[in-house]
């Protein structure tokens, strides 16, 4: 796996998460729904290499936290 590819997808999908919260709100069930699918497409996109599932679980675990303290 090249991992310098796989951080640099992180990082730029953490970018696309501010912008989608922003847009949609936290609270938004379209927000949720692009987080599903873009966190299990980036995983498959690394083969859903270990490392690569277990980043995308703790950045929805994140972003839960993030949402909960919100509210």
């Amino acid at each position: 796996m090249d991992y310098n590819a796989f951080f640099k997808d992180v990082i730029d999908w953490i970018g696309q998460v501010n912008k989608m919260a922003m847009q949609h709100g936290m609270g938004n069930p379209s927000f949720w729904a692009w987080v599903t699918e873009s966190t299990s497409a980036l995983s498959q996109k690394y083969q859903d290499h270990r490392i690569a599932v277990k980043q995308m679980v703790m950045l929805i675990e994140w972003l839960e936290e993030v949402y909960e303290k919100g509210r």
